[in-house]
């Protein structure tokens, strides 16, 4: 029986240590969610990236190819060609080159979990307070005492080694 108490102590300790390091610590289902969260809002970041990628190239590939689009975006910039006439007029804004949205910047940030070794605390100190009712349990029913005198229950027969005469 006493194997069996031992063994209730290792499993108490152990079952608190898991569910608390499964509940509240680094690997445990909280910090999964957080994590999860965090990859759902890096891949709609990186897809409004590529996104805009995609249009800088097309527009890359026009300006290298297409004279129509080399002369408009020359157009834009007051270039003009020998043939036409230049015309200032004032009171008009600037050309303002189009800027990109890039999105903003998206830092890690570390999911909140208990330590190792606060886990492994709760465990142990479960393990010792399971101990401890244990043995409390053993001393109200009298299986330890603490005199010094230890009552042995005789049983059956008693016989004597005494010599014949």
């Amino acid at each position: 029986m006493k194997r069996a108490k031992y063994l209730t102590v290792l499993f108490a300790g152990t079952l608190v240590y898991i569910l608390t390091s499964l509940t509240f610590g680094q690997n445990s289902f909280k910090c999964y969610s957080q994590m999860e969260e965090q990859k759902r809002i890096v891949s709609k970041q990186k897809a409004e990236i590529q996104s805009i990628n995609t249009e800088l190239m097309l527009e890359l590939t026009a300006l290298k190819n297409d004279k129509a689009v080399i002369a408009a975006y020359a157009r834009k910039m007051d270039y003009v060609t020998d043939d036409e006439k230049l015309v200032k007029i004032t009171g008009l804004k600037p050309y303002q080159n189009q800027l990109y949205d890039t999105g903003t910047v998206i830092r890690h940030t570390e999911p909140e979990y208990v330590s190792e070794k606060l886990c492994k605390a709760c465990g142990i100190a479960a393990a010792m307070l399971v101990l401890l009712v244990l043995l409390i349990v053993d001393i109200k029913k009298g299986e330890i005492s603490f005199s010094k005198e230890k009552n042995i229950p005789v049983t059956g027969i008693p016989v004597y080694n005494l010599p014949q005469i």
